[in-house]
């Protein structure tokens, strides 16, 4: 009964003991199952990585094994059960060198594209305010490779952590099993179905593997710690540079925007100045022209000397360049001097009226504008519109390098606003021509005395800049005689930009004198003709000449024949 009851008091012990590891068991199971599920997650880039480097490596152990027994079997003897090991030990070798082959990029650095941040551009020296976004743009995208190696270094931490954890586990569960082992005698505590691991030998597998890979993910630690630090660094340093240099683009800008709006003030008050002072459309015109010309090229001088790094440098390429440039953009560069040429010289200001001929069109119109390529014209009405064109209204754009190729006549230089223009009419031969002048003339004075006063206070202006030796600005009356008549021929001073409105007042009053004078005919072309009759009489014949004057287009009367 004693050893009953002994028996019985070891099995309650026994059987206590065994219970209480297994729950100690299930709990570090459990513990293990957990770290697997972040282990194990196909989002986990850094045991996916360790899981191809660890396969390397065994491909490779693999590899060598299997080239070790073919060196050994080619030794033995050639028994056909050794040929067929034989093969299939060479296309096992073969498979295992397709495997290496493909896992070679995980050979020295598994971890590489993790923990390697991507190669920055160079950075950007701000020397412009053009700089300064590419300048945020490095400081965005090194701020966004900082960003990723943390988050990857934070990843790498907590696999370690996952790892350490499941290496506490095993070893603690190995513990339970060594202690089983001595204090019950018992191999196996519980059978695969129900346990994680079986036996002892698969937890010490286990925790050999759990304790590669911790080896391996903390030196990637070390080594991934200082990158990210010497990276970091470097890249602070980076940034504090281009934002200091931003900050003094941004001040310097500053400076050249209130230097540029003063230009721009003293300019405004300048065009106020000159309109208070000087009122002449004309020479407003012409000074607003070179006050905007002059601050333009202020500006632009201010910017290039500030932005400019080397001047020397863009010199040199602007005298390499000025060759080529000289002949490809030959009438861009002549229609610049063109320019030079008009606003220095004179020839031509905003306002007047010119005339052009180019390959034999004709174009008469006033100037709106003279920019630095070219002249621009309206077309008015005019006696060249109503013989020639028969268009008028039309802008007319005229290159500043016709100046040196193509004749331009000056209607108003100088302060001229007057033309000489001319109207002929014709009259017969038994016409009173002395009496047709006469009319022509007091016509064209009655209609063009405003002008002749105008054109002679000028004449005497210009007598100190020119030599005038005709200046006599009084009508002007010519008899000239012609096949079909005496022409008459007289001219007149008229306002440049109003000839045609004046000519046709002259004519109609020309024509009214003329038509009430019965001694004086207007001649047209016409043709003679000269008929001969004959008439009966007295027993002889008699002749008789009757002539006949027809206009061209005429029908002559029916009883001639």
């Amino acid at each position: 009964m004693r050893f009953i009851l002994v028996l019985l008091v070891f099995c309650s012990f026994l059987f206590g003991a065994v219970v209480e590891d297994m729950k100690q068991i299930k709990a570090l199971e459990m513990e293990i199952i957990e770290a697997n599920k972040f282990l194990d997650n196909t989002n986990n880039m850094w045991m996916k990585r360790y899981s191809n480097y660890w396969s390397y490596q065994q491909v490779l152990s693999n590899l060598s094994q299997t080239q070790d027994e073919i060196l050994n079997l080619e030794k033995q003897p050639k028994t056909l059960e050794n040929r067929n090991r034989l093969n299939l030990l060479e296309r096992n070798l073969a498979a295992l060198e397709q495997q290496k082959n493909v896992l070679d990029i995980y050979k020295d650095t598994p971890f590489g594209e993790l923990t390697q941040a991507k190669e920055l551009e160079v950075m950007p020296n701000v020397t412009n305010p053009f700089l300064m976004v590419r300048a945020y743009a490095y400081i965005k995208k090194a701020d966004t490779e900082i960003g990723i190696l943390k988050r990857n270094y934070k990843s790498l931490e907590e696999n370690i952590n996952q790892l350490m954890q499941k290496d506490s586990a095993l070893k603690a569960l190995l513990q339970v099993y060594t202690a089983a082992v001595n204090q019950t005698g018992l191999q196996n505590l519980c059978s695969s179905n129900y346990c994680l691991y079986a036996n002892e030998k698969e937890i010490l597998k286990a925790y050999q593997e759990n304790l590669n890979a911790l080896t391996v993910l903390e030196t990637t630690k070390e080594v991934f710690q200082t990158t990210l630090e010497i990276f970091t660094k470097e890249v602070e340093e980076n940034k504090t540079k281009l934002k200091e240099q931003i900050k003094a683009q941004f001040v310097k800008g500053i400076y050249i925007g209130i230097t540029i709006l003063v230009l721009i003030g003293i300019a405004f008050a300048l065009k106020l100045g000159v309109r208070k002072y000087i009122h002449d459309n004309e020479r407003i015109y012409t000074t607003n022209k070179i006050i905007n010309f002059l601050n333009i090229n202020l500006i632009v001088l201010i910017l290039l000397f500030a932005y400019l790094d080397n001047v020397g440098y863009l010199v040199t390429v602007l005298g390499f360049a000025s060759a080529g440039l000289a002949i490809a953009m030959k009438d861009l560069f002549m229609s610049v001097l063109g320019w030079i040429v008009i606003v220095v010289g004179g020839a031509v200001h905003a306002g007047d009226r010119i005339k052009v001929i180019k390959d034999g069109a004709v174009y008469i119109g006033d100037v709106l504008d003279i920019s630095v390529l070219r002249i621009t014209l309206y077309e008015d009405i005019t006696w060249t519109t109503y013989t020639e064109n028969r268009r008028a209204g039309r802008i007319i754009f005229v290159p500043n390098n016709f100046v040196f190729t193509t004749m331009f006549s000056n209607y108003t230089h100088g302060g001229m606003k007057t033309v000489w223009d001319g109207i002929d009419f014709t009259i017969t031969f038994e016409s009173d021509h002395a009496r047709a002048c006469n009319i022509a003339r007091e016509c064209a004075k009655k209609y063009a005395k405003g002008y002749t006063e105008s054109t002679r206070k000028q004449f005497a202006k210009l007598r100190d800049r020119f030599t005038l030796r005709n200046t006599n600005v009084e009508p002007r009356v010519f008899s000239l005689l012609e096949a079909n008549g005496i022409r008459i021929s007289v001219w007149y001073l008229t306002n440049a930009y109003a000839t045609l409105a004046l000519r046709s007042s002259i004519s109609a009053e020309i024509i009214d004198e003329i038509l009430a004078e019965p001694n004086i005919q207007i001649a047209y072309p016409s043709t003679t003709i000269y008929t001969k009759e004959y008439k009966m009489g007295e027993g002889e014949n008699q002749e008789a000449f009757k002539s006949v004057r027809l206009s061209d287009g005429a029908i002559p009367p029916a009883s001639f024949h």
